[in-house]
């Protein structure tokens, strides 16, 4: 690769080639993928879609996160989605296949339990109006409560994080269906007991899956700010 020109032209040279674009354009979505996934949303194989994953990543364009055994890429920041949907405007391009993420089971995919937090579609909606209302503050890939979101959750019944804790208080979990982050930590913990205490959430037996309530569903559609 040439890395003598300006950064506009390396950029633009890393979005250009077709495989390439169709990659950036399975992400998004705001979704994360492994590199197999997106090999196949590219139509191509995965040995080649490794190559132009790390040039994507030395442009700038994509971010990587190791999760357990599993890499999976994403777009690197807002201002990258920001440009590619500007292209995009003037250039369209064809969708791309998109493979099915995470669990085919639908009830492991609304809600689950991830070692001892909650998970799925449920878990990733409320940590992201929690993001929205301010009370997780996200700072370079790390999460913290503010103390409006200390209050907030006081309020709840949820049990604060101890800061003298070895485990972290609180920490994105990206999930495994939605490719979105759920809360982990000890404020992922503390809010599975809560749901748990309160039956507004039940364990499916030989299975991760977890049943809601109808009290349960209204509960966290108020947590959410619905």
């Amino acid at each position: 690769m040439d890395d003598t020109g300006p950064p506009l032209s390396r950029i633009a040279a890393a979005i250009g080639d077709p495989a390439r674009a169709l990659m950036l354009a399975a992400l998004m979505d705001g979704r994360s993928r492994t590199a197999g996934e997106l090999a196949r949303c590219a139509s191509i194989a995965p040995p080649t879609a490794s190559g132009h994953l790390a040039r994507l990543v030395d442009a700038g364009l994509l971010a990587v996160e190791q999760q357990g055994r599993h890499r999976y890429h994403r777009l690197a920041s807002a201002q990258v989605s920001q440009a590619l949907e500007a292209l995009m405007a003037i250039a369209p391009l064809p969708p791309p296949r998109s493979p099915q993420l995470g669990p085919r089971d639908a009830a492991l995919r609304h809600a689950r339990t991830c070692y001892d937090h909650l998970a799925g579609r449920v878990a990733v909606e409320l940590a992201e109006a929690w993001l929205a209302a301010g009370w997780i503050r996200a700072d370079d890939g790390l999460w913290r409560l503010s103390e409006t979101g200390e209050r907030e959750l006081q309020r709840l019944g949820i049990a604060a994080p101890d800061p003298a804790a070895r485990r972290p208080p609180l920490r994105p979990c990206l999930d495994w269906s939605e490719r979105r982050p759920h809360i982990g930590g000890q404020l992922g913990a503390a809010l599975l007991d809560r749901l748990l205490a309160d039956a507004w959430v039940r364990r499916q037996r030989q299975s991760r899956a977890l049943s809601i309530s109808a009290e349960g569903e209204r509960g966290l559609r108020r947590w959410r700010g619905g």
